[in-house]
């Protein structure tokens, strides 16, 4: 295998590739090695990184990263089952929004799901170079919306990708919200919200830092420390309540928290292994509706 095109980062604005993607899709690969039962079956995870990455993935499968593996794929594992449930009532649209290194599309049960991947154009470059690396088809039901979010709306982009506006859909967006401004944050709230009833939303934020104590605070601040050195700093952060009066302003009807709590009742409950989320965690995730 010929290796991966040089990742430069100065920040998510600029276009280029996104390191924090990649540490996620290792993450994910690792947890397919590490864990069993899995949270997420996923046997697109370990082709598509594995064999450039192996030293990122030996990393990844020490005790140390195991709370930041398991969250990552519970994140995934409840965003598709929130999917699952949106399909079987009638959603035949599912788009991810920052898809980075994201595996769904090439593992989707759904034979009438169409999925958008929406991401900066070099994101999508890089990504599709992996996959023909680790000979992975690209599905014919996957349609990949480059975007520069600088210069276009995320409506306008799906547009022009022949999403159909007049049918309800389900939006993925794992692991973008923290590196956002407000505005911008706002901005794609408001535009999911407004699309045809019945539609969802399904993502993660993080926790403001001042409500952190102890370890906590302390696994925060090395991992903000690194993710601003990969040039992609975390920017955004809510409370609850915050979150959901976001949403709400933005037009959604309905909102359903999830938490750690949660998540360790949906996936973690009676393992062998006692292997759990801690609670609380460093963030939560969040499902709306229109």
């Amino acid at each position: 295998m010929q290796p991966a095109p040089t990742i430069t980062i100065r920040d998510m604005e600029s276009g280029q590739p996104s390191r924090t993607a990649l540490r996620v899709a290792i993450r994910r690969a690792a947890h397919q090695l590490m864990e069993q039962p899995r949270v997420l079956d996923d046997p697109i995870a370990l082709p598509l990184v594995a064999d450039g990455y192996t030293r990122d993935l030996e990393r990844a499968c020490h005790p140390v990263a195991q709370d930041f593996r398991c969250f990552m794929a519970a994140r995934s594992r409840f965003t598709e089952d929130q999917l699952a449930h949106a399909v079987a009532q009638g959603v035949t649209q599912y788009v991810v929004l920052g898809a980075g290194l994201d595996t769904f599309a090439y593992r989707n049960p759904f034979p009438a799901l169409h999925v958008f991947e929406v991401d900066f154009p070099a994101t999508q470059q890089w990504k599709r170079f992996m996959l023909d690396q680790a000979s992975i088809p690209i599905p014919p039901n996957l349609t990949f919306v480059p975007l520069d979010f600088e210069h276009k709306a995320l409506t306008a982009g799906l547009f022009e990708a022949e999403f159909d506006a007049t049918l309800p859909a389900f939006f993925g967006w794992l692991g973008v919200a923290p590196y956002l401004t407000l505005e911008a944050f706002r901005a794609t709230l408001t535009a999911v919200a407004h699309l045809s009833a019945g539609t969802g939303l399904c993502f993660d934020y993080a926790f403001r830092p001042e409500t952190l104590t102890g370890r906590r605070r302390e696994v925060f601040d090395l991992l903000s420390a690194r993710v601003a050195a990969a040039g992609e700093p975390f920017r955004l952060f809510f409370r609850p309540d915050e979150i959901e009066r976001e949403l709400l302003a933005a037009g959604f009807a309905r909102v359903e928290h999830c938490d750690s709590s949660r998540l360790n009742h949906l996936y973690f409950d009676g393992r062998a292994d006692r292997l759990h989320l801690p609670d609380p965690g460093l963030g939560a995730l969040v499902c709306a509706w229109t």
